[in-house]
């Protein structure tokens, strides 16, 4: 309805009143003129949505893959052609669905997996939002067809770019088959962004990968252009699985967990052993409650637990398995559920922590007991005998070159003495074989050949050749033996001339504050000083701080990852590392009998004997079979 105004204005002369008359829009009509915010029609809407779900073809593999197991299938086969642009077919065989259930799983946000806000609280399934199958229909040529196991028919639908063109009857087998063509064919900006057909296909198979080794007990096949790629039969144990993936070598290399950490968090899989390890994260494969997922808090955990046993810029090889109560973990945080959020992210990250660090330290006893003698020490030709003359006694030495290394490195060790029990027999061919009589109830045996270079000594056990890097195992023994005494004797600090008072963010304050009694274990003499400023006066005897602030910058970085059982000495274990690097058994220093015997048995004692503290194996394994392969006498 129009309606009049009228106001008024006074000319110059103050006799004269002029009136102005206007019509005035009804106030709605002006609103519906200048409105800037509109409902989007239901297919760009669909659009929008696909954008955040279906990121390239791997997306749409992963998530027909996902629905599948949520189906209870037990044999999935997929199918693509132009890495997956052209064509992605999955078949399955799981519960399948009726008519009424097939239409209504294109619509958006119908789901089986959830019934309520409730059930966002324990999502047990991979699938739950009810997003993915109309979003991809809303961007492909998209063909349903799916049967009931004791259907007489199934139902067959045909989509179009989000419109349904057809629904009829179908007689494929039991299960369900999806195919999706022509991807993006209506958004061509999205199709720009593609890569090549070779670099999505092996995202896909990626994709397939991280599926099949979450779910080892399904049949998974792969087709690519017509070819097959791989067939992968139903395992019982993920061991089988990752054997028929990868090889038998590399599972040979791998560190089977307990598959326990604490009473509610249950962890399991496989982690490489010490010396394994990758430039990239490619092969560290993270999965809670079956799904596949990334996060830094457990990447980092992982990296805590191979702390010195992981060369710096080496990430090792993991397939870890965390099951715990659905209610614990958030999985719809990310559009494309590869991220989760624990309710309690600590006890997470410190049960990783402890059961990688346990399943390292558990390979020592196996360690161990590969040092025994692979055969009973042959009959002495002469008499055996007791040789006090032992630390005067040289071992074979086979060098690369003819100098002599001279004198040895300043801080070595003097030659030790015999230990109890020690006893030389020498066998055929002049070969010498040790027995050493330990503290434990049954002896350890090891047979020493010689030294390569004077640097690599050479061993036999039961399963070939060993090589061990004198000065690598050398700074092993000396790393874990000072670490241990100044944990033991307490960490030495020295006070500043001026104390220094310093800044920190609101978050790094909030953990000096829970942490303050760590630090001062630690030799750091710090307290608050107010509002998110803290004092320092004292710092490690043994680390040189000019800059109080970048100093606690770096160790708020360093410790946040870190255990709370962590050594009290971890602030200085670099240090450590590097003061043992200049003291130990150099390259060139040759060692005689009893020195070699000790180092061997000191390094097998120590808690991490496979690697240096830098992270550098300290031993090398050549199989025997590997030995007749290169001598032809296997192939």
């Amino acid at each position: 309805m129009q309606t009049l105004s009228l106001w008024g204005k006074l000319s110059a002369s103050p006799t004269v009143l002029v009136f102005f008359f206007a019509i005035r829009e009804p106030k709605t009509k002006v609103q519906n003129r200048m409105s800037r915010i509109r409902l989007l029609p239901d297919i760009v809407a669909s659009q929008v949505a696909a954008g955040e779900v279906v990121e390239r073809p791997a997306s749409v593999v992963k998530e027909l893959i996902e629905n599948s197991i949520d189906a209870g299938a037990r044999k999935i086969e997929i199918t693509i052609h132009r890495g997956g642009m052209s064509l992605v077919r999955v078949i399955d065989d799981g519960c399948g669905m009726d008519r009424d259930d097939a239409l209504l799983s294109l619509e958006r946000h119908a789901t089986s997996k959830i019934r309520s806000a409730a059930d966002l609280q324990a999502v047990g399934t991979l699938g739950f939002r009810g997003e993915a199958l109309p979003s991809i229909t809303s961007v492909s040529r998209f063909r349903l067809t799916t049967r009931e196991p004791n259907a007489i028919a199934g139902t067959e639908i045909i989509v179009n770019g989000g419109k349904i063109d057809i629904v009829r009857d179908g007689g494929e087998a039991p299960g369900t088959q999806i195919e999706v063509r022509s991807l993006f064919y209506n958004l061509p900006a999205r199709r720009k962004f593609l890569r090549s057909e070779n670099t999505e296909s092996r995202n896909i198979e990626h994709q397939i990968h991280l599926q099949a080794i979450g779910h080892p007990h399904i049949a998974f096949t792969l087709l690519r252009d017509g070819r097959l790629i791989f067939q992968l039969p139903a395992t019982a144990t993920l061991g089988d699985r990752i054997r028929d993936l990868y090889s038998v070598e590399l599972l040979e290399r791998l560190i089977q967990l307990n598959g326990a950490a604490t009473r509610k968090i249950q962890i399991s899989g496989f982690i490489g052993q010490a010396g394994l390890s990758r430039q990239t994260r490619a092969q560290q494969l993270i999965f809670v409650n079956g799904r596949a997922i990334e996060s830094g808090i457990i990447t980092a955990a992982i990296r805590e637990g191979y702390h010195t046993a992981l060369m710096r810029g080496q990430y090792p090889v993991t397939f870890l398995f965390l099951d715990l109560d659905p209610a614990a973990v958030d999985v719809n945080v990310h559009p494309a559920k590869r991220e989760v959020r624990f309710r309690d992210p600590t006890a997470v990250r410190e049960a990783v922590i402890r059961c990688i660090q346990q399943a390292l330290e558990s390979r020592r006893t196996e360690w161990q007991e590969k040092f025994r003698a692979p055969h009973a020490a042959p009959e002495p030709v002469g008499t055996a005998a007791k040789i006090p003359s032992a630390p005067h006694r040289e071992l074979p030495h086979f060098q690369a070159d003819s100098g002599d290394s001279g004198h040895r490195s300043a801080g070595f060790v003097p030659p030790l003495p015999v230990m109890p029990g020690s006893v030389a027999v020498v066998g055929d061919h002049g070969r010498v074989q040790q027995t050493i009589a330990s503290a434990e109830a049954a002896p350890q045996q090891f047979q020493i050949i010689g030294v390569l270079n004077k640097l690599y000594v050479l061993m036999e056990n039961a399963d070939g050749l060993v090589l061990v890097d004198q000065h690598a195992a050398h700074e092993r023994i000396l790393f874990e033996d000072l670490r241990r005494r100044m944990e033991e004797q307490g960490v030495p600090a020295q006070k500043l001339l001026l104390p220094q008072t310093f800044d920190l963010p609101p978050r790094d304050a909030d953990w000096i504050e829970r942490n303050m009694s760590t630090l001062q274990k630690m030799g750091i003499g710090i307290e608050s000083f107010g509002p998110n400023t803290f004092k320092i006066d004292s710092v490690p005897a043994f680390l040189n701080v000019s800059d109080a602030t970048q100093f606690m910058r770096k160790v708020t970085d360093d410790l946040k990852g870190a255990s709370n059982s962590s050594s009290a000495m971890r602030l200085g274990e670099e240090v450590i590392a590097k003061t043992v690097c200049r003291h130990a058994v150099k390259a060139n220093d040759p060692l005689r009998y009893p020195e070699v015997e000790k180092l061997i048995r000191d390094l097998l004692n120590c808690d991490l004997p496979y690697c240096c503290p830098h992270g550098r194996p300290t031993m090398i394994q050549i199989s025997l079979a590997e030995l007749e392969k290169k001598f032809g006498r296997k192939t």
